[in-house]
C-alpha cells in the first residue's frame, strides 16, 4: 500500500504544480450527487482493505477505497453493523464516498448521522501531506472536530485514505407497523410518539401510509406494538432497504428533480407542489416537483430548514442550499488551508470552492 500512496502523492503534486483538476472518485455511485464532477479521475479503489476491527470495541477502520459490501460481511460476521445505515448501492459504494458524501439511511432518526459515527481519518491534503486526526476511541478527541468535518466535504478538502468508524450491535428484535394516515396527522403523530420512550428506529410517510420501525430488546418492541397498534408492514426489511437504497418507486423516476429537504421534525405541512415521502420523523422531506429552486428553498429556510437538490433537475441554480457571506468565508478558509492550490474535486459543492 506504500507504493499507492506515492502514486497518489505524485498524481496530487502533478496537479498542484499545473493547476489541474482531480475527480477523487470510489466506484462512482454517487456521480450524479452535487454538482457535475470535473478533473481527471484519482481512483481510491486499489487502496482498499480493512485495517482493523475490534468488535469488542464496536469500532472499524478501513482504507478509504473498501467496499462497504466487504465491511458489511465482516460487520455481519460479528452481529455488527454500520449504525447510520448509509446507502450501499448493491454494495458497491466505498467507505470513503460515503463519509465524503455524508449520506445516512432510516435510523439516522434514532442514532445519529454519517459524522457522528466517525471516530478518526487519514487525510492526503494538496501538498501531498499524511495528516492523522481523530482516533479510534471516543474519548480520544484530538482533532475529532476536524475528522467529522470530513463527512460530506465532497472530497473537497483532501483524498480520504483511512476512516475509523463506530459500529454498533444489529438489534435483538424488530417490527415495522403500517398506519392509514394523513400527511399532518402523520407528522403530529410521529412527534407525539417521539416525546415517549418508545423503541422507534426509522419511520416513512407516502400516499397516505404512515410506516414506523421498531428496534431493540424484544420486551420493549412487543410493548410499543401494544401501545401503538396499527398493522403489521409487509415485507418489512425490503421496505426499509428500498428506502436505504433509495431504490423504492417514488424514487423512480424523478426527471424534474428530486429534492431533500431538512426541517425541524414539528415543521408543518409544506405547501409545495409535487409529491412527497417524509422520513426521520419529519425531518426529511423528499419532494419531486416541477416548482424553481428559490420557491423551494424559501419554503424550507421558512421551516427553518435547507433545501438540495439530491438528485436530477436543473442545477444551474446550485445542488446546496447557498452559504450565509461569514459561512462561505469559513468554507473558503479551510479549503484553501487544506487544499491550496484548488485542485480537489472543484466545485462539486459550490462555484468557487
Amino acid at each position: 500500500m506504500e507504493q499507492q500512496l506515492q502514486v497518489f502523492k505524485d498524481r496530487i503534486a502533478h496537479a498542484s504544480a499545473s493547476k489541474s483538476a482531480l475527480c477523487i472518485k470510489g466506484s462512482g455511485t454517487k456521480d450524479w450527487y452535487g454538482q457535475t464532477p470535473v478533473g481527471d479521475v484519482l481512483d481510491t479503489r486499489a487502496y482498499s482493505g480493512i485495517i482493523d476491527y475490534d468488535p469488542t470495541e464496536l469500532v472499524i477502520t478501513a482504507r478509504a477505497g473498501t467496499t462497504l459490501r466487504e465491511i458489511g460481511a465482516a460487520l455481519s460476521a460479528k452481529n455488527q453493523m454500520l449504525a447510520f445505515e448509509p446507502p450501499r448501492f448493491d454494495g458497491l459504494a466505498t467507505l470513503g464516498g460515503i463519509v465524503a458524501s455524508g449520506l445516512s439511511g432510516p435510523r439516522r432518526m434514532a442514532v445519529g448521522a454519517a459524522r457522528d459515527f466517525v471516530l478518526g481519518a487519514v487525510l492526503m491534503d494538496g501538498k501531498g501531506e499524511v495528516l492523522h486526526f481523530g482516533g479510534q476511541v471516543m474519548k480520544n478527541v484530538a482533532g475529532y472536530d476536524v475528522s467529522r468535518l470530513l463527512a460530506g466535504s465532497m472530497g473537497t478538502l483532501g483524498l480520504l485514505l483511512e476512516v475509523s468508524v463506530k459500529v454498533l450491535p444489529r438489534p435483538f428484535a424488530q417490527h415495522s407497523l403500517l398506519f392509514a394516515m394523513s400527511e399532518q396527522d402523520a407528522l403530529h403523530q410521529v412527534n407525539v410518539w417521539g416525546g415517549q420512550p418508545l423503541p422507534i428506529s426509522a419511520t416513512s410517510w407516502h400516499d397516505g401510509q404512515l410506516a414506523v420501525r421498531l428496534s431493540g430488546a424484544q420486551a420493549a418492541v412487543d410493548a410499543a406494538i401494544k401501545k401503538m397498534g396499527g398493522a403489521e408492514l409487509p415485507q418489512a426489511e425490503k421496505f426499509w432497504d428500498s428506502l436505504r437504497e433509495q431504490s423504492h418507486a417514488f424514487f423512480a423516476d424523478a426527471p424534474q428533480g428530486l429534492w431533500r429537504l431538512s426541517v425541524p421534525t414539528v415543521a408543518p405541512v409544506l405547501s409545495l407542489p409535487g409529491s412527497q415521502l417524509i422520513e426521520w420523523g419529519g425531518a426529511q422531506r423528499w419532494l419531486k416537483t416541477t416548482a424553481d429552486a428559490g420557491t423551494i428553498r424559501a419554503a424550507a429556510t421558512q421551516a427553518g430548514g435547507h433545501a438540495t437538490l439530491f438528485k436530477g433537475g436543473d442545477k444551474s441554480a446550485g445542488v446546496f442550499q447557498p452559504l450565509q457571506p461569514a459561512i462561505a468565508r469559513i468554507h473558503r478558509n479551510l479549503k484553501t488551508a487544506f487544499d491550496p492550490s484548488g485542485i480537489f474535486n472543484p466545485g462539486r459543492m459550490y462555484p468557487d470552492l
